[in-house]
């Protein structure tokens, strides 16, 4: 139940307060208005071609396809990469599904390799695990948690000395750097996100980044039907109704020139909850302060163990029991859903999924898991990607959420402590 003393005390929110919600800035219609007045709506035209444009020139890759989603992006540097039906594939954890979904439209098998408490990104440790449990696996899958970059250098050599090609699923990380490189272009085959919820938004839309040329021939191949040079529609290979249309290259386009300002909002954001929860039993999501300026996309928040109070989650309901001095992510999502603010859930591990139960699983500690779901003997605190989704939860991190309603947000968490 909800301590009844927050919602006493609290009138809600007069307005909506959004995890992250799309912001409109006007250049947005003004570039959709030139698609449809030119008649370019579908997906060829000029917006897609500067949107294509300015992400080289952000990012720092060479090439870039416009896409229709960021798991279609994913979906081509899948297929990039060579996975086959039955092909092994490392992937991070702690991840959204579409980061994973991809490996299986190709028939493959992901390996979930567990994530660590510094970034919660993938563990370099459980990865170097895993490939001496399964050296044949030659694509690994990273995702950036949040917009901070996971542990990189370390991650890249692992996979170096294993020969292992990098597909970077940066979806979430646009604007992100590690030791001054932008992400999406660590691995050989990179992914954004244009979702409505990202940093920057078309509404929908993706990229594949990629300093391959004939990788980028590829993809801008496949993602148009597969179409061949010839007078009519010849086809000799598997093609995909994948490319961004031109009026969504629009948004993109008019979104762009306010990245950097979307990312300093957040950071605001980020740092006003770090001082607000001074003196608090919880951490903020985690990045390494020396090598990564992240993009702030989502403010998390992590309760301290002996701030937890007894929780249980089945597959779609949760209980707990309110106590003293503690409280729970449930209690807290429910608090602010009653002051009419947006919190979630952290990402729940691939691992733990229904479909991606009886898929192998690494950590740091452990010698991978059995077909039946149990962990190795001595290794039920090995992990850290479930125990960060039971004490973790998103604040609301809408960049255009007031000072005056994060204060009013900080206030109504820390009396659920109370």
């Amino acid at each position: 139940m909800l301590k009844e003393n927050v919602e006493k005390q609290f009138a809600p929110l007069e307005k909506k307060v959004w995890l992250s919600s799309p912001t409109m800035h006007g250049e947005e219609i003004k570039y959709m208005k030139e698609a449809y007045e030119t008649n370019w709506m579908s997906t060829v035209g000029a917006n897609i071609n500067e949107v294509e444009r300015l992400t080289c020139e952000k990012v720092g890759c060479k090439y870039s396809i416009a896409l229709a989603s960021g798991t279609a992006a994913l979906h081509m540097a899948v297929k990039l990469a060579g996975v086959k039906t039955g092909d092994k594939v490392f992937c991070s954890d702690m991840t959204f599904a579409a980061t994973v979904n991809p490996i299986m439209y190709e028939g493959g098998v992901p390996i979930f390799i567990d994530a660590e408490y510094d970034t919660w990104n993938m563990d370099p440790v459980a990865l170097k695990k895993a490939f001496g449990l399964y050296p044949e696996v030659k694509v690994v899958v990273v995702a950036h948690l949040y917009g901070s970059p996971g542990k990189i250098d370390e991650i890249k050599a692992v996979c170096d000395k294993y020969g292992a090609v990098i597909i970077e699923d940066a979806a979430e990380s646009l604007g992100a750097s590690y030791k001054g490189v932008q992400t999406g272009t660590f691995g050989n085959y990179n992914v954004i996100s244009f979702n409505g919820n990202k940093i920057i938004t078309g509404s929908s839309g993706g990229m594949l980044l990629t300093d391959d040329q004939e990788a980028a021939n590829k993809v801008r191949k496949w993602s148009t039907q597969s179409r061949e040079t010839a007078p009519w529609y010849q086809h000799e290979e598997l093609g995909y109704n994948y490319r961004m249309s031109n009026v969504i290259a629009g948004v993109v386009r008019g979104q762009f020139p306010y990245l950097e300002e979307h990312i300093s909002q957040k950071k605001a954001i980020y740092k006003r909850y770090k001082e607000g929860f001074k003196n608090l039993s919880v951490t903020m999501n985690p990045f390494d302060e020396t090598n990564c300026e992240p993009n702030y996309w989502l403010s998390c928040l992590l309760i301290n163990p002996e701030a937890m109070c007894k929780q249980v989650r089945n597959e779609c309901e949760t209980l707990y029991i309110s106590e003293q001095g503690k409280t729970c992510p449930t209690e807290i999502l429910e608090a602010l859903a009653a002051m009419n603010a947006e919190g979630r859930p952290i990402w729940k591990p691939m691992h733990m999924q229904p479909m991606y139960r009886m898929n192998a699983f690494v950590t740091r500690g452990s010698s991978g898991r059995t077909k039946t779901n149990a962990y190795i003997a001595g290794c039920e605190k090995c992990d850290v990607a479930m125990d960060i989704f039971e004490r973790g939860l998103c604040l609301p991190s809408d960049n255009k959420m007031t000072v005056q309603e994060q204060d009013k947000i900080i206030e109504i968490i820390r009396r659920c402590f109370g």
